[in-house]
C-alpha cells in the first residue's frame, strides 16, 4: 500500500511530532523534557495549578452572584418607583376633579337635576379607582381628615363635627383633600 493511500480499514497512517515542551519549577528554573510515561507533570504542579483554576471560578461566581443580586434589586427598585409616579400621577388627576364634583354639588343642591347622570358617572369611575369620601356630621373631629373652619364651645370636652362645610376625599386610604366642617363640643 502506498503513503497516501487508505488501508482497508479506512484510516490513515499519521507521524506525530513531539515537540519538548517547558514545565517550571518551585525554584524558579525551568526544565526540558519531552513528556512520556518516564516523566510526568509533578503532583504539586497540578494541584496548584487546580487551586489557582478553582479560586478564579470561585471569584467568577461571587461576581456573578453580586451583579444578580445588584440587578434583581434594581428592577424591584425601578419597578417601585414606576408604580408610586403612577400613583402620583392618577391621585393629581383626581385632584383635579374634586371641584367638577363640588361643582355637581353645588347644582344638586340648587336644584338642577340635569348634573346628576354626570355627576354619579364621574363618581363611580372615581369611587372605583380608590376614591371615598370623608364620612363627618357626627364624627368625632380629626385634625388629619378634617380642616375646622369653625369652633363653638358647649358642655362637654368631646369635639363632634355639626356640619360639612366642603366634603372631603381620600384617595386608596390616604387623605386627598381634608373635609372642611364646623367643630362643636358636646
Amino acid at each position: 500500500m502506498n503513503d497516501g493511500e487508505l488501508s482497508d480499514s479506512g484510516q490513515e497512517e499519521l507521524e506525530l511530532n513531539v515537540e519538548e515542551i517547558t514545565v517550571p519549577l518551585t525554584d524558579g528554573e525551568a526544565e526540558s523534557s519531552k513528556p512520556g510515561p518516564e516523566d510526568p507533570l509533578s503532583v504539586e504542579t497540578l494541584l496548584e495549578s487546580l487551586e489557582g483554576v478553582t479560586a478564579e471560578r470561585d471569584d467568577f461566581r461571587d461576581s456573578l452572584q453580586r451583579l444578580q443580586a445588584e440587578f434583581e434589586n434594581f428592577r424591584r427598585r425601578s419597578s417601585s418607583e414606576t408604580e408610586q409616579r403612577i400613583s402620583a400621577g392618577v391621585s393629581r388627576l383626581a385632584e383635579t376633579l374634586l371641584p367638577v364634583l363640588d361643582a355637581c354639588d353645588a347644582a344638586a343642591a340648587q336644584g338642577l337635576q340635569d348634573v346628576t347622570p354626570i355627576q354619579n358617572a364621574l363618581e363611580t369611575v372615581l369611587n372605583n379607582n380608590g376614591l371615598t369620601r370623608i364620612e363627618t356630621l357626627g364624627a368625632p373631629f380629626d385634625p388629619t381628615r378634617h380642616e375646622a373652619m369653625s369652633f363653638e364651645t358647649g358642655e362637654g370636652n368631646e369635639q363632634v363635627v355639626v356640619e360639612e362645610l366642603r366634603p372631603g376625599y381620600l384617595w386608596s386610604g390616604a387623605v386627598l383633600r381634608p373635609a372642611m366642617v364646623k367643630v362643636r363640643e358636646q
